[in-house]
């Protein structure tokens, strides 16, 4: 894909992606509360300690974001969206941030 097609590419999927979220908002669906639904209540915390790319919650997140018309939200972007937002916190255990939240 050349550069020009890759933007092109990008900015029609932010706006499919907008009119996706759109969509979810008239079907009375809140994008906060369904994102969240993919984790167990709270953010979850990577205490193995090895540098996570995705987990089985960006994988599912993923999934249900494409199958709701969503683009460019493979599951290694989700995962990186996910720790942005505090859904999930990725510190090593050792890290003096590891148990803060906020």
């Amino acid at each position: 894909m050349t550069p020009v097609l890759s933007a092109r590419a990008k900015i029609q999927a932010t706006i499919g992606n907008a009119r996706a979220y759109l969509a979810m908002q008239e079907q009375g669906e809140d994008f906060s509360t369904f994102c969240w639904g993919m984790v167990p209540g709270a953010p979850v915390y990577n205490t193995t300690g090895q540098v996570l790319t995705q987990s089985p919650a960006s994988q599912a997140l993923s999934k249900a974001l494409k199958a709701r018309g969503f683009k460019f939200v493979g599951p290694v972007i989700v995962y990186a969206w996910m720790q942005a937002v505090g859904m999930v916190v990725d510190h090593d255990p050792a890290c003096f941030r590891y148990g803060v939240t906020g």
